[in-house]
């Protein structure tokens, strides 16, 4: 018989760690979502971790910004950015207030309301598409730039929730390059996955955008 997930909370000490300790712990953890038609809730299977201004892969490498001042505050709050003027992806700052690391949410399972996913994930195939990538993650569970600064750590009734879920022993956890990641950030090995888990995306490396002519 396999255990139910923990669900208790993870606590503001879980993300005030250095960055590389985090990300692969949350690897099994679930991420609850609040919506008003009811609750999604994810299993993490993959994510990236970045480190700030020692990672020139970092949004904050090169400084603080108005787009990325979440990743300089309090530890355990939700970062949003968006991308290619068309995707939503979400991350969890790591580490000391001040110093501006964080994970990206790359990959999960929808373990509850994926009824509510599907309508967002209209191209989804499967229910393993669902959250398969950074962007369709943040798609399926509905969520925007009006989330970025929420706290995961805060009290019952936020909209994004982190939970203990199942814990993933080391022997499970396989470890690669960042995916689309150029330049000296593109050799860290700082991609953590669930070993054969159907969700986890498809690596690709960095192709340069090629201007028009």
């Amino acid at each position: 018989m396999i255990a139910a997930p923990d669900r208790t909370p993870l606590t503001r000490d879980f993300f005030d760690r250095p960055v590389l300790e985090v990300a692969p712990d949350l690897l099994g953890c679930l991420l609850v979502r609040d919506t008003p038609e009811g609750p999604i809730e994810l299993r993490l299977t993959e994510v990236e971790a970045y480190d700030g201004p020692d990672d020139p892969g970092s949004h904050a490498y090169r400084g603080r910004t108005a787009r990325n001042g979440v990743m300089f505050g309090p530890p355990g709050h939700v970062y949003v950015y968006f991308t290619y003027g068309m995707w939503f992806c979400m991350n969890l700052v790591c580490g000391p207030e001040g110093r501006p690391s964080g994970v990206l949410l790359r990959a999960g399972e929808v373990t509850v309301g994926a009824e509510r996913a599907r309508k967002r994930r209209l191209s989804a195939r499967n229910d393993r598409e669902l959250a398969k990538g950074p962007a369709r993650l943040a798609t399926a569970l509905d969520v925007d730039r009006s989330l970025d600064g929420t706290d995961a750590c805060g009290p019952q009734g936020s909209p994004l929730t982190m939970l203990t879920g199942t814990p993933v022993g080391s022997d499970q956890v396989s470890s690669g390059p960042r995916t689309g990641v150029s330049g000296d950030g593109g050799v860290h090995p700082w991609r953590f996955w669930i070993a054969n888990d159907p969700t986890v995306s498809p690596y690709r490396a960095h192709v340069p955008r090629r201007r028009s002519t």
